[in-house]
């Protein structure tokens, strides 16, 4: 059986909007980051060449870096709460699938979601492979 799990937000305001700014500002971690070894090499940070390429193709999509913090974020709309319901259904099976969750936040139909990878401490190939699942899925609602 699932279950649904809902956080209460107190501001009014948008939880990231303040938060934002350009990706390519980010602090680059180093190169040879590995916390445990049984990690998958997805969770992995990306080299500083394949962080601005694949940052990059995110930026075009609308992905934008989470101030303090070295997080993506999206901000996406649907046409009803329906839609971004699915959506985010669609979302919850692949994170299963990838074990990497995404941080998000639902209202009627707009969901707002965050990714980052806990087990490095930033962004990692799981992310990038998450954005891209994340849009595609987005394109076809």
């Amino acid at each position: 059986m699932f279950g649904l799990m809902f956080s209460l937000r107190t501001s009014s305001s948008s939880p990231c909007s303040s938060h934002l700014h350009r990706l390519s500002s980010l602090p680059r971690p180093p190169l040879s980051r590995n916390n445990s070894s049984n990690m998958s090499s997805d969770s992995h940070w990306l080299s500083p060449a394949d962080r601005e390429e694949q940052v990059m193709e995110l930026r075009a999509t609308g992905w934008m870096e989470v101030e303090e913090r070295d997080a993506i974020f999206k901000d996406l709309h649907f046409k009803t709460f329906n839609q971004a319901f699915g959506f985010m259904s669609r979302v919850a099976l692949q994170a299963e699938k990838m074990n990497h969750h995404p941080e998000w936040f639902n209202v009627y139909n707009k969901v707002q979601i965050t990714l980052t990878t806990h087990d490095c401490g930033g962004l990692s190939k799981r992310d990038i492979k998450m954005a891209k699942f994340i849009d595609k899925i987005s394109l076809s609602m």
